[in-house]
Parts: structure tokens; sequence; C-alpha cells
């Protein structure tokens, strides 16, 4: 008879378990983590009439390569544009949630005598809400369209990026009981600043590596890749100190933006799933039914203080972030459970050896709980919305309606916001690959050169020259790398910022002059830095221009290929566009002003191809597409044009569009704009009691009465003959003063 190694016999209890416990649970309906979390605890030493798991280690070794395929699957289905299309409302409302929660977690943890670490992590377990189950209750109950629903989404997104954060810095200052907040902060810094140094190289290699492979993936070796990569970023994010979870988000993010990155989380599914089955059944298997009889009463209150705290901290940041009422009430109920993202949490304080024995089984029996309750909050979140609505004074909701309203109003871009969209990403990322290289020369390179050089006197000299040649392209984009491509389509916000580009320049120039001196600082002395730095500035003075802004500008070129590459293919793809674009073409992005020669014409009367070398692939107007329109096809003010051509086309065509634009814009100056104000009828008001007509609003803000709010009540566009009472709520549309 052959013996079977413990790790074979332990998995197969551990699969047929799960598969018997998850048909069970989707035959009462139920989510099917649940039903890996009973067939854990039934594996478990703590349940005697199973066969039970006895090779533990091999088994968390199985469970933390779920961890990680778990989070490389999130990060294929994640993306970085998706955080950038989340919008500010969503990410104000996680982070705020996620603070929020940390905070009254950490206090109430303080407040049941556990210490600092403990409390830590009991607050960092509340803080994340379960994608999986809100996901699964939204198809259910089929609520996915709903305007809430989008709202929750971009929250859990968010929160996900938040999730992973959390991990690297819980790890970080658990080997102390005193947390640091100058700790905390440089770990959070430095996780930015690897994130962004993986996102710039990896966008700017991995697609070229699939580029030149693409012809040999099939299913097989598209997920031996994706495997593969996933594992090497592990590799990379352990080796600088960082969880392997932490990796694999990464690469799958990066992924995500290639157009191969929705085969590959096709390809990887069913390795996920059993990957992931594992992980669950482990958790269950750290479930101690004793812990939870002898702690019942701490469940029931943990679970309450997780469904009101989650509910009060997300509702209020959706209120704040301009949500309205009802929209932030329904967000709130949807988001009071905790789930996957806790069990890890958890599970790296076990690991870690860091938190109380009770901490784990409570945070799992307070997910089963919460998962339960789920469906129900969000099916009643509408009626009890009506009910508290009801309850409200009028003040308080006329004041909320006042608030939200401001958010409504079309605000314009501050000077700040502005600058960083124009400018600031664009120098954050050349700095952090400066300070990358930098960095990688001191610890890989210059031991090396040292020793070749024989300790030589020019050996810093030399090295110094290496580092700059290497780092010279993005030096030139900190301080002379024009503002991005998408400011410069938007020629009136571009030009608030005229006025402020000697400020700018200035700014730039310091801070090139800064990693500068940082460079210098590692290779040379103080003597030998002051005769440099007079010859590298008057060397890229003369070559800069031959060479350096060349190089950049390629890199740059190339990067941004990389990085619009899924969406250019998923436009080719389609039917429509495949026979009429050729290979060789960028991807412009246009909006037709209101006052453009081009409004009310036809695609044939315009003539762009003829006249600019540009091909107009689809139009989208609204919530509409329309691909390969023919040439009878009008267009409109707002619409947004999407072409094709070369690089000096495109740039041709789009400087055509602002000089005209330009040309209008200075032919509307002196005309006078509108705003949207709004002001309560007071007890000693003189327009109280009298018509709208009798109360000259009309004469003394050279504008018109649109609407009244009346305790619930809202008329729009009232006549004339209106009659006002104290307490209205009255919008007014006005010249701008």
């Amino acid at each position: 008879m052959h013996h079977l190694p413990h790790l074979i016999t332990d998995l197969g209890f551990i699969l047929m378990i799960a598969a018997l416990s998850t048909l069970l649970f989707k035959k009462l309906g139920q989510p099917q983590v649940l039903g890996y979390l009973i067939a854990g605890l039934l594996v478990s030493p703590h349940v005697p009439f199973f066969p039970t798991v006895t090779d533990n280690e091999s088994i968390k070794v199985w469970s933390e390569i779920g961890v990680i395929f778990l989070l490389f699957s999130l990060g294929l289905e994640f993306s970085f544009k998706k955080l950038f299309k989340v919008g500010g409302s969503a990410g104000f409302t996680a982070i705020f949630e996620v603070v929020a929660m940390m905070g009254f977690g950490f206090v109430v943890g303080r407040m049941f005598g556990w210490n600092n670490i403990d409390s830590l992590f009991f607050g960092a377990i509340l803080s994340m809400s379960s994608t999986t189950i809100i996901v699964r209750a939204f198809q259910e109950l089929g609520l996915r369209g709903q305007k809430y629903v989008e709202l929750v989404f971009g929250i859990l997104i968010v929160e996900d990026i938040l999730a992973i954060l959390l991990l690297v810095l819980l790890t970080a200052v658990s080997g102390s009981e005193a947390i640091s907040g100058a700790d905390l902060a440089f770990s959070a810094l430095r996780l930015l600043f690897y994130i962004a140094l993986w996102f710039v190289v990896g966008i700017f290699l991995i697609p070229i590596f699939l580029r030149k492979i693409r012809d040999l993936l099939e299913d097989e070796t598209m997920l031996l890749v994706s495997i593969g990569l996933c594992f090497m970023m592990v590799m990379i994010a352990a080796g600088v100190g960082f969880s392997p979870a932490l990796g694999a988000f990464v690469m799958g993010s990066l992924l995500a933006e290639t157009p191969e990155g929705h085969k590959m989380e096709h390809v990887l599914q069913p390795v996920k799933n059993l990957f992931a089955a594992v992980f669950f059944v482990s958790v269950g298997m750290m479930i101690d039914p004793k812990v939870l009889i002898e702690r019942w009463d701490l469940v029931i209150l943990v679970t309450l203080v997780t469904i009101v705290g989650k509910f009060i901290c997300s509702f209020l940041g959706a209120l704040l972030s301009g949500q309205t009422r009802k929209k932030a009430f329904q967000a709130g109920m949807s988001l009071a459970q905790i789930g996957e993202f806790s069990f890890i949490i958890a599970s790296l304080g076990v690991t870690l050896k860091v938190t109380s024995d009770f901490l784990y089984p409570l945070a799992i029996a307070v997910s089963a709980v919460t998962t339960f309750t789920t469906p129900y909050l969000i099916k009643i979140s509408e009626p009890l919305y009506r009910w508290v609505d009801s309850k409200l004074p009028a003040g308080v909701q006329r004041s909320l309606d006042r608030y939200q309203s401001s958010f409504s109003q079309e605000g314009k871009n501050g000077v700040g916001s502005l600058i960083m969209k124009t400018y600031g990403v664009k120098i954050l990322l050349n700095t952090v690959i400066v300070i990358a290289i930098i960095s990688a020369y001191k610890t890989l390179l210059n031991q090396e050169v040292q020793s070749y050089l024989q300790e030589s006197p020019w050996a810093g000299a030399v090295s110094l020259f290496i580092c700059l040649a290497i780092s010279a392209p993005f030096f030139w984009g900190i301080v002379m790398g024009g503002p991005s491509l998408k400011a410069q389509r938007e020629f009136e916000e571009l030009q608030k910022l005229r006025g402020l580009q000697f400020g700018i320049f200035i700014g730039r120039i310091v801070l090139g002059l800064v990693l500068l001196g940082a460079i210098l600082a590692q290779f040379v002395t103080l003597k030998m830095a002051s005769g440099l730095t007079a010859g590298v500035l008057v060397v890229l003075i003369v070559v800069g221009p031959l060479w350096v802004r060349r190089l950049y500008q390629f890199i740059e070129k190339n990067f941004l290929k990389n990085l619009t590459e899924k969406e250019r293919k998923e436009l080719i793809s389609s039917d429509v566009a495949k026979n009429i674009l050729p290979w060789e073409t960028s991807l412009g992005n246009y909006e037709v002003s209101p006052d453009s020669s081009l409004v009310g014409k036809t695609l044939r009367e315009q003539s762009f191809k003829e006249t600019y070398g540009v091909t107009v692939a689809a139009v989208f107007r609204g919530s509409h597409r329309y691909f390969a329109p023919d040439g009878e096809f009008v267009l409109w003010p707002y619409d947004k044009l999407i072409c094709f051509g070369s690089e000096e086309e495109l740039q041709k065509f789009h400087t055509v569009l602002e000089d005209e634009k330009n040309h209008h814009a200075i032919d509307r100056e002196g005309q006078e704009d509108y705003k949207l104000s709004s002001f309560v009828v007071t007890d000693t008001s003189s327009y109280k009691e009298k018509t709208i007509r009798e109360s000259g609003i009309r004469e003394k803000y050279h504008g018109m009465v649109v609407g009244v709010e009346r305790g619930a009540e809202r008329i729009l566009g009232p006549r004339a003959s209106f009659t006002l009472l104290e307490n209205d709520l009255v919008w007014i549309v006005s010249k701008a003063k």
C-alpha cells in the first residue's frame, strides 16, 4: 500500500468538505465564502467528528499563495485608471470612512482594555467593507443600475487601495507597541514612492514585452506568463521590505492596463478559485468555537459597532462630499459589513504573532454575521431613509439641500489643482525616476566602479557623470517638460496659468537644483562639486537641445503609447474601425466648443482628412457613441471627436481648434457670466407674502427666480403670481458681478 504525504491527504479533506459546504450554501442562496469558513471549521482540530488536517505549516503556505492569487486577481480587475475615474466624492468618502473607522475601532479597543497593537488591528479590520458580498447582494437584488450603486463601487475601489496601504503600514508598526506618527508617515511615503516607480517602469516595459510575444500567447502560455510576472513582482516587493500581497496587486494592476489583461483574468480564474478556497478554508480552521462561546457578548457588541459605525461614517463621508441624503444613506447601509480584506488583516496579525488569540475568531464571527445582514440592510435602506427623512426638521433638510446644491453647481478648478493637472503629475513621476536612478546606482553599480578604478580620485566624478547621463532626460522633463497632453487640449484651463508660468518655471529649476545637489553629495566633495556644477550646467545647455530633449520625448511618447494601448486596441478591434485605421497612428480626443465653426456642419463639409490628414473614428455625444460616422453626420456643441492620425497631423488639428477657441474667448470678453444663488425668506423679509412680480426680485438681482423650496416640496419655474412665504428657499439665476 502506498503512503500518501500528509499534504495530499490534507488537501483532499479540505477540497472535498469545501465542495460539499459550498454546494449546500449555494443551494441555500448564501455566499460561498461562508461555506469555505464552515469547511475550515469542520477540518480543524476543534471539531472531532471529521478528519483533521495534520500538516498545518504546509496549509499555511498554500493559504499565503491563495492571498497572492486573490490580490493578483483583484489587481487585474482594478487598473490604475479606475482610481482616477471613481470621482472625488467616492475617493473622499472611502478615505473618510476608513480613517474614521480606524480611529473609532482603536478607541473602542482601548476602552475594552486591549493593547495598542490589538486596538490598531481591530480598527483596520472594521474599516474594510466586503467587495465580494456587496457585489453579490446587488446582483441578487437587481440594483446594478441604481445611481448609488456606482458610488458604492467607487468607494470599494478606493478601499481596496487603502487596504493594501494598511497591510504595509501594519507590518511596519507591528514590531513595537509604540506607534510613531513619523514611522507611519515614512512608511506611507516609501510605499507611494515604490508604487509610482513600479507604475512608470512597468507601463514602459511590460507592454513592450507582451507585444514581442503576442503571437505566442495561447491560454496555456498566457497563464504561465501572467503567473511568472506575478511572482517576479512578489519577489521584488518582498526584497524591498513590502508584503508579497502588495507585489501581486501591483503586477495585476499593471497587466490590467494592457490589451491582454482581460484574457489573463479569464485564464487565471480557475487557479484563483482553487487557491482562494484553500485560503478561506485555512481562515475557517483558525476559528475556535470555545472562544466565540465564551465571548458571545463581545461578538454581538462588535457586530453592532461594525454595522452602526460603518453606516454612520460612510453616510457622513458621502454627505460631506456633496451626495444627496438618500444616496448617502443607501451607500452607508450597503457598506455596513466586513469581509475578505478583514480576514487578510486579521491573519496578518496572527502570522506576525502580534495580536491576541481572541481577535482573529472575533473578526471571522462578525464578518459571518454581517454577511447575512447585508442583503437585508440594502433592501430596507430606501424605506428606512424615507422614514428617517420625514422625521428631520425642515430647517435641517434645507441646510443639507443647500450644502448639496453647492456641489451641484459647476465649479472652477483652483490654481493648485490646475498646476497639479498640467505639470504636477509629470514632474512628480520624473522626480521619482531620478531618485530611483540615484538609489539604484549607489546600491548596485557604485562599488563596482570604485573597484574598477582602484579608488582613483576621479572615481567619484566618473560615477557622477554616469549617473547624470542616465538621469539627464528626466531632469529635462522636470525643468523643461511641457504641460500634459490633456491640459494642452483644455486651452481655457491652460490660459489661467499664463501669469504663473514664471513662478512655475522657477520652482521647477529649484527642484532640479535640489536633485542635482543630492547627486553631487553622493559622489564628490564640496570643492569638486562647485566646479562640476558649472560644467554640468554648460553641458546641459549645449547638449540638451541636441539629444536630451529628443530622448525624453521618445521615452514619454512610448510611455503614453503603452498607457493608452488598451483603449486604442479596443477602438481598432471594433468592426467599424478596422477598415479606416492604419497601424501607425496616434489617438486624439477633442471637444467641439459651442462657438466653433464646426457646429452644424456635416463631416463631409469639414473635409478633415483632406485639410488636416486626420480621420474621425468616433463621436461621443453624452451617453451615445457613434463609431465610424458617415459624411452626413452633423456635429453638435460639446461633441467629443475621437481622431486618428500621425502626431504631427493631430497637433496641427489641435492647434487650429485651440486658436479658434481662443479667438472666440477674446470676442466674449466683456460679456457677463451668470451664477446660481439662493436666499431664505425670513420673518422680517420684505419679500414675505408677496408675489414674485410684487417682490421686485427680478429688478434687484437682474435675474429670474428658477425655483422655490418649501419644506419637502420643490417648485420649479414658479409663475410671477407665485406668493413667497416665510422659510421659503428661493433660487435665482442672475448676472455674476
